[in-house]
């Protein structure tokens, strides 16, 4: 089993920074897709970014792109969401998710394993 845990959440001032940790064990991750997914109070759990572990390939939601960057650490077997100017709208919840395999990286039904969460708050 891949077991996912997530870290680095907080308080931050909007236009702030922070940057989210996921560690990974259990496999290895190099044919692995890894994805940050947010939800908010209220609101359906939605997509952020994603990353090939083998490749390195990032994609981002719109409303995140030139704001967050995902990464991976090989040797760390970690990946992080490094989030500039933060909004007061991305506050939430977010999640580090894992799928074995390419293909889809947008949906969250794509993913196979889940870390428990850290939560995100951004203030105005």
């Amino acid at each position: 089993q891949v077991h996912l845990v997530e870290s680095g959440g907080g308080l931050v001032q909007a236009g702030g920074s922070l940057r989210l940790s996921c560690a990974a064990s259990g496999r290895t991750f190099s044919t692995f897709t890894m994805g940050w997914f947010r939800q908010a109070p209220g609101k359906e759990r939605e997509f952020v970014a994603a990353i090939s572990w083998g490749s390195g390939r990032t994609y981002y939601a719109d409303s995140v792109k030139g704001r967050f960057t995902i990464s991976r650490d090989n040797a760390r077997n970690t990946v992080y969401l490094q989030m500039n100017n933060l909004k007061p709208e991305d506050t939430a919840d977010y999640y580090c998710a894992a799928r074995a395999g390419s293909g889809t990286y947008y949906y969250s039904t794509s993913y196979d394993y889940w870390g428990q969460g850290t939560q995100v708050t951004v203030s105005s």
